[in-house]
């Protein structure tokens, strides 16, 4: 294997993002096969034709279908909205294509688990499929996650996560597809919480059990589109309503026993990414806060009485994750430098002929997270059980 030519579906603001991945990784890391971006596809040819020029894809598509008949496509990689998720990748697995597909996996359970089924029988094939949970490339949640799996911190006891943003708190922000459920599938809980679900249970290696909470439609209708771009819109004429949530808090319990807290929130005014993650242990504790992204901060219990406090630890030496084939210590890494680490990743696991990670089961537990947290809302506050 020389090369895996890729054709991405989608063009909009994780295409962007992906596009990106897939260019740079080669560049700076030494993969055992090259990863060609090959075919960019879109319901809107003028549209599509210029994110190709753009972004560096050799050829363009007004049809996802047209990937499942070609035998030059290796890797399709799924960034539309939630809602065509599983029948592309279902389809694209059945035609020996590896896959890549953006998170939350599906907009439903039922949907996520026949993408799971779909990709267990095709990884009995070699044919591989990952979600794009990206932010575990962060080179300081890497490192969280070897401290605390190591026993760094000691027994796991709390969990405390948060994803805030603020760009829905203008009442007049237009009716975006992730306003809607039948595209979105859920509103803050599914697109930015299933990162704090993730996250968690990446870092701390147990997975969650059985939630409590609540889920909130804070503004609950909002302008038409008339044009977007990313999170950000033009307002039209009328107005639609709002199905999904803007803001979702519950707690939960690990099957290692500890105890997790959750926000997730598109109404936290003057918070624009700030997802935030502290584990704390027996023996310590670990924080990160994806705005200040490079640092990992770090408490150690066993230091003497007057020396204890939570140290910055800098993540950019080329000890760290990810982080040699960059640049000298001290040069800052962004948001964009994680699709190249998924992008390598990927690669990698396809050559070596081995499961990639997250897997489509880890994104079917996620999505089983997201609807156990939806059913005890609906049941004022329930715990209820994962399953």
């Amino acid at each position: 294997m020389t090369t895996l030519r890729v054709a991405m579906i989608g063009y909009g603001f994780m295409g962007a993002a992906h596009s990106q991945g897939w260019r740079v990784a080669p560049r700076f890391f030494d993969l055992p096969a090259t990863p060609e971006m090959a075919l960019l596809v879109g319901r809107n040819g003028g549209s599509v034709a210029s994110a190709a020029a753009k972004w560096g894809w050799s050829e363009t598509s007004s049809d996802w279908r047209e990937v499942l008949d070609r035998d030059d496509i290796d890797v399709v990689d799924i960034v539309t909205p939630g809602d065509s998720h599983a029948e592309i990748a279902i389809a694209a697995l059945a035609a020996g294509k590896h896959v890549l597909c953006e998170k939350p996996l599906a907009n439903t359970v039922e949907e996520a688990e026949a993408m799971a089924a779909a990709a267990a029988e095709a990884a009995a094939r070699g044919v591989y499929a990952m979600v794009g949970f990206t932010y575990r490339r962060v080179p300081a949640v890497a490192l969280a996650r070897e401290i605390v799996t190591s026993g760094g911190i000691g027994d796991i006891r709390q969990v405390r996560a948060e994803y805030l943003q603020d760009w829905l708190v203008d009442e007049k922000a237009p009716l975006a597809w992730r306003l809607q459920k039948e595209h979105a599938g859920s509103g803050a809980l599914g697109d930015i919480g299933a990162h704090a679900i993730d996250l968690s249970q990446f870092i701390t290696g147990q997975r969650l059990v059985d939630v409590a909470g609540t889920i909130e439609t804070v503004v609950k209708e909002r302008p038409l589109l008339e044009s977007g771009s990313g999170l950000s819109g033009t307002a039209g004429v009328g107005v639609g309503t709002v199905t999904v949530d803007d803001l979702a808090l519950f707690t939960g319990r690990f099957d290692g026993g500890a105890l997790g807290s959750y926000v997730a929130s598109r109404m936290s005014t003057g918070r624009k990414n700030a997802l935030r993650i502290e584990v704390s242990g027996s023996n310590g504790a670990i924080a990160f806060d994806l705005e200040d992204m490079n640092a990992l901060h770090v408490y150690d219990g066993a230091a003497p009485a007057g020396r204890q406090g939570f140290t910055k630890i800098l993540v950019t030496e080329p000890e760290h994750p990810y982080v040699g084939a960059w640049w000298p210590a001290g040069h800052m890494l962004g948001y964009e430098h994680g699709f190249s680490h998924q992008a390598k990743d990927f690669v990698e696991a396809i050559a070596a002929g081995v499961q990639p990670e997250p897997s489509f089961a880890d994104g079917l537990h996620v999505q089983r997270v997201l609807g156990a947290v939806e059913r005890s809302s609906e049941e004022r506050g329930a715990w209820t059980n994962v399953g």
